[in-house]
């Protein structure tokens, strides 16, 4: 589990394999790998990963961890158009005792959504997003939504997508503020939004049968 508080951005510095199975393996400084362990999850782009591989100092300064990325997460995910060279979201998995600053973060994506806008005032960034309209039930205005593994509150929503409204610092920590207009983020809606809908449904199907 994850609390949506990315902690840095890390370095994609190899992405191999074919469109069935691919090894990722990314950079970033070495105060982030403190006591890591083989088999650790950890959220990239919100995608929960198990490290396979790592090296917590290649040198003073930098470490690495490896990760497979299998074909349904490729398919779902963000991460089929990750290149070397591109900037990934890096959270680790919550501990005993950890601030939950954002909302509980599952890493299981559901689906994309497409930036299809951007505008920048003053210190603020607000970006619009398209998404299918079978997850936008799940998606209410000044609920939470994880975007790229970063825990946000949604803006408007419509029947076709929602805004976001962006600080710097996030802007700063996150990849968020190296995306361009068609690009595509990971999303995971609020599992307790999605499971009171959920009920909510089933309930009404039930309901409704019996009064038929």
């Amino acid at each position: 589990m994850f609390t949506g508080i990315v902690q840095t951005k890390a370095s994609v510095i190899s992405f191999e394999g074919d469109s069935a199975f691919r090894t990722l393996t990314v950079s970033l400084p070495c105060e982030y790998l403190n006591q890591l362990s083989i088999g650790a999850s950890i959220a990239i782009n919100g995608v929960c990963l198990t490290v396979t591989q790592f090296e917590d100092h290649v040198n003073d300064v930098v470490g690495q961890v490896q990760f497979d990325v299998i074909n349904e997460t490729l398919e779902k995910t963000n991460l089929k158009d990750v290149q070397v060279g591109h900037k990934v979201n890096f959270e680790r998995s919550m501990t005993f005792g950890t601030e939950l600053g954002g909302h509980i973060v599952s890493g299981h994506i559901q689906t994309t959504a497409k930036l299809t806008d951007i505008n920048y005032n003053n210190n603020n960034c607000q970006m619009s997003l398209r998404l299918d309209s079978q997850w936008m039930k799940y998606v209410l205005h000044k609920g939470f939504v994880s975007i790229n593994g970063c825990s946000l509150t949604v803006g408007e929503v419509s029947d076709y997508g929602f805004e976001l409204h962006l600080i710097p610092e996030t802007l700063n920590i996150t990849n968020l503020g190296m995306l361009k207009i068609g690009d595509y983020v990971n999303i995971e809606v609020d599992q307790q939004t999605f499971s009171t809908v959920q009920t909510v449904e089933r309930y009404m199907k039930k309901h409704f049968a019996k009064n038929v």
